[in-house]
């Protein structure tokens, strides 16, 4: 590559790092023993002067700061406002509640994303105090992400976004306003410090170098700085992409995409548990809120309107930014009391769309009844029957609260002088009504109307998925049932230790990712856990002589290129001095092992489960192989914990539990059908996966890799050695736990998969 290629290269994936020629040798010791490679590519020279050397030592690059950094001369760009010709909505005379929301529900960006969500990892770190996806069914349906600061505490940070690009075709300011709004609504859902703590990035994309593009970003720009500074938060970054438009075969004009903005939020957290979800709670007594700044109702740049080939004349606006903060600040305030069980909000799709998704989530039916008051008229409430109400976008909040809580709630909203508006209540059958004013406009079933929230995704999936796995999901999930957990054992805190902590090596491989929480989860059971790379034992830094357990950890060793864990198993298998080590750990009667993941995947490859290495051929040693879906498959799963002789789940038999799987091959594969049924009798399969009802099952999404016999872990005769794929070092913890039922959420003292852990020490404590 020439001098100008090295020098002006966007390269991706690299960091560039300062540090003093004294730490050069540390640094150089840990990036050998990461396997990470690195260049040593200039140094601080302190003589004003940025200069390159090519490697024939001439300086293709030799200039003065002065000349970058100074003053230069300012640009002046020239964009006009261009002036758009908008029609209001125009709806035909016989549509119905019925037929908008057939065809709202259905809209990519009101629909579900659970196309996106199950492919990627959303527990990895084990931080995760909330993801994308909600309630008994995991429904994708969050409004805010949240991670905690460490397994030790409760602080961490909340994060949201907002993003309105169709309504900045109307008006760029009020699309930025908008924007600002959204990600502060979902924002809201989880006790932040204090909103001015709030900091946010802005996202633009624009075509802006076409006539009236940088206009509109102005405009967009100068409304977002207004409301931010009223509101008391301020960006700290962002990013901007203003060549957004191409020039498309057989168009005369380039295609331009809509002016976005998008606005990422985050502020700390004091307590991560402190925070609400979309899904319904209160079966017998759940009552629903509207919190709202005005009865405005325009239908401008909605999806109603987007369904209609239309656009609209007026944007839905936030003109009072003070009622928007009180508003705010009575959330946060009704969340660290403990009176909201629910919460979304009045976003793409409007009011109807959003109390759908909260019943979607938590499963449940719901009676949406608002009366004529001085909040809404009849006539607003009825206009073009009701769907002007039921589909606008304004900015609104909905909470579930529960009837004690009631009187609570509505004085701490007349206190903050917020328009709160009663709007119905949770039922506990699958059927929802809508009466507005007295009179009933629509009636349907649950179930019904989240199969067409969830059409557009599952027809997305058939493009990435196997069809028949896709189909199995959609069947599944009409007549889905929150899990039916169970519980052998009373889950406890571990003990204060009086002996010593036995030495664990928590062991990874180059792609690995899953250590943190390994090392996290035996130190909360009473282990000293040691992180050990590879490369430690390759080099001699350490021996597992030195430990009693040994852990496989997940990830992608070796970015899985060879398949997974074939790599690391090499690594081991053509090293004679690690191979004789990891046989002499084996045959110790003191030491114990688990492999999570690709952990277990590696355990299988090296013949530890389920009969030991070197005990049969390698063509008939069982394997983890590609999932049945063909994909990465992230998911909250339940299983069934079987009679085994496996030592971490003693006293765990016939527990049901959540649990993490995040693993695109998973399925356990049995070349020798002697095996399995070897293994089946011997009851050294201490784990499947489970459907709703606790049994074992080989239907997808429950079985989420089609292992045969429902297989999700493999244990050694003596139990001393487990190899199993979910992750329950990210669930041992119970703000862990995307969906735990109520009563253990308040009851348990602490997670039950800490107990697998806690055997792991109890059993080094007698043996």
């Amino acid at each position: 590559m020439s001098a100008l290629e090295l020098w002006g290269a966007e390269y991706q994936e690299n960091d560039a790092l300062l540090l003093e020629e004294k730490d050069l040798a540390r640094f150089d010791a840990i990036c050998k023993r990461e396997n990470a490679p690195y260049s040593v590519v200039g140094k601080v020279s302190g003589d004003g002067r940025i200069t390159v050397v090519d490697k024939n030592g001439k300086k293709p690059v030799d200039l003065d700061l002065k000349d970058v950094l100074g003053k230069l001369p300012p640009k002046t760009f020239k964009s006009n406002t261009l002036t758009a010709n908008l029609v209001p909505l125009s709806l035909p005379t016989e549509v119905k509640i019925n037929g908008v929301l057939d065809r709202v529900l259905r809209l990519v960006s009101v629909g579900s994303k659970r196309y996106l969500t199950n492919k990627v990892d959303r527990s990895v770190t084990g931080l995760i105090a909330q993801q994308q996806c909600v309630g008994p069914l995991h429904i994708p349906l969050s409004d805010v992400a949240i991670i905690a600061q460490s397994y030790l505490g409760k602080t961490g940070a909340a994060t949201a976004i907002g993003e309105q690009p169709i309504k900045g075709l109307l008006s760029p300011a009020a699309m930025a306003r908008l924007s600002v709004a959204e990600a502060l609504s979902n924002l809201v859902w989880a006790k932040i410090t204090d909103i001015n703590n709030i900091k946010a990035s802005g996202n633009w994309m624009w075509a802006a170098k076409f006539d009236g593009g940088a206009a509109a970003m102005y405009e967009a720009a100068v409304a977002m700085s207004e409301m931010m500074i009223a509101l008391g938060i301020a960006l700290d970054g962002g990013k901007d992409s203003l060549s957004m438009a191409a020039n498309a075969p057989g168009e005369k004009l380039p295609v331009k995409c809509p002016g976005a903005l998008v606005i990422s939020a985050y502020c700390s957290m004091a307590d991560v548990t402190i925070h609400v979800t979309p899904d319904l709670k209160r079966l017998k007594d759940g009552r629903l809120l509207l919190l709202s700044l005005s009865s405005k109702a325009r239908m401008g740049g909605s999806s109603l309107a987007h369904v209609y080939n239309q656009l609209g004349a007026v944007s839905p606006d936030v003109e009072d930014f003070k009622a928007f903060l009180a508003m705010f600040n009575c959330v946060q305030s009704l969340l660290a009391q403990g009176l909201v069980s629910a919460g979304h909000d009045r976003s793409d799709g409007g009011l109807l769309t959003t109390i759908l998704e909260m019943a979607f989530a938590g499963n449940t039916g719901v009676d949406i009844e608002v009366q004529a008051s001085g909040d809404f008229t009849k006539e607003q409430l009825l206009s073009r029957g009701g769907i002007d109400f039921l589909f606008n976008e304004e900015v609104g909040l909905v909470m579930e609260v529960a009837e004690t809580n009631m009187s609570k709630v509505l004085a701490e909203c007349k206190k903050a002088d917020i328009r709160c508006t009663s709007i119905g209540r949770v039922r506990e059958d699958p059927k929802v009504t809508v009466t507005l004013a007295g009179s009933s406009v629509f009636t349907s079933d649950i179930r019904i109307l989240r199969d067409k929230w969830e059409a557009t995704s599952f027809q997305l999936e058939m493009r990435q998925c196997n069809p028949a796995c896709v189909k199995s999901e959609r069947d599944t999930l009409k007549d889905r049932k929150a899990p039916s957990y169970k519980l052998s054992y009373t889950p406890t805190p571990t003990a204060e230790l009086s002996g010593k902590r036995h030495a664990v090596a928590i062991v990874r491989q180059e792609g690995s990712n899953g250590d943190r929480e390994m090392l996290a989860a035996f130190h909360a059971a009473g282990f000293d856990a040691w992180d050990v790379h590879m490369n430690d034992l390759a080099a001699g830094r350490t021996n597992l002589s030195n430990f009693r357990g040994v852990v496989f950890v997940g990830g992608f060793s070796y970015a899985d290129v060879l398949d997974s864990a074939k790599g690391w198993a090499a690594t081991i298998k053509y090293n004679s001095k690690l191979s004789a080590q990891f046989q002499a750990f084996y045959e110790r009667k003191d030491t114990f092992s688990l492999g999570v993941c690709n952990g277990c995947q590696l355990m299988a490859l090296m013949g530890w489960v389920p009969e030991g290495p070197g005990k049969m051929k390698d063509t008939a040693q069982p394997r983890f192989v590609h999932n049945e879906s063909s994909r990465f498959e992230s998911r909250w799963t339940t299983v069934r914990i079987e009679k085994s002789p496996a030592i971490m789940f003693d006293g765990m038999e016939g527990s049901v539990l959540g649990v993490w799987v995040a693993h695109g091959e998973g399925r356990a594969l049995f070349p020798d059908k002697k095996v399995l049924k070897a293994a089946q009798a011997a009851n050294l399969v201490p784990m499947r996966y489970a459907d709703d009802d606790g049994k074992a099952t080989q239907v997808y999404p429950f079985n989420p890799n089609g292992s045969a016999d429902a297989i999700a872990s493999l244990c050694s005769a003596d139990g001393r050695h487990i190899a199993m794929m979910p992750h329950p070092e990210r669930c041992y913890l119970k703000w862990q736990w995307p969906y735990m039922p109520e009563d253990w959420r308040s009851d348990l003292k602490s997670g039950p998969w800490l107990k697998m852990f806690q055997n792991a020490r109890k059993w080094c404590d007698t043996n």
